[in-house]
């Protein structure tokens, strides 16, 4: 049976907003929410709890895609790879430095790719864009 889920992307401003949507339609009825975290993002996707429970196939609706694709664009992105870099981080550096120059280049993917690009190793997910 396919799933429909639908994410209202004028919601999404900022990498939190897209978290807090993600939490409202992918885990509402549940007693936690995710983080601030792709891999969690990655995780929840492959189901099992939340509005995926029981799904074989799901449709993502993602309303006003471009507006998130914007919110999540070049701006945001490299705030977030300059805050992985800050003093006392304990991120990895050496590849957030790397991600940091690929996107000042125009070569490396924003956090809206990212996104995307992690929707698209799950086959069971298909996205709208509406």
């Amino acid at each position: 049976m396919v799933k429909q889920i639908e994410i209202e992307g004028n919601a999404i401003n900022d990498i939190a907003s897209f978290y807090e949507e993600i939490n409202r339609v992918f885990v509402g009825v549940e007693s936690w929410q995710i983080g601030q975290s792709l891999d969690a993002f990655d995780d929840l996707l492959y189901g099992g709890y939340g509005a995926l429970q029981g799904a074989e196939s799901v449709e993502l609706v993602w309303y006003h895609m471009d507006h998130s694709r914007n919110a999540l664009g070049y701006h945001t992105t490299r705030a977030y790879y300059l805050e992985k870099l800050q003093p006392g981080s304990p991120y990895n550096k050496k590849l957030f430095k790397e991600k940091l120059e690929a996107l000042e280049k125009g070569t490396g993917k924003t956090y809206f790719d990212t996104v995307m690009a992690i929707l698209a190793e799950h086959p069971s997910i298909r996205v709208i864009s509406e």
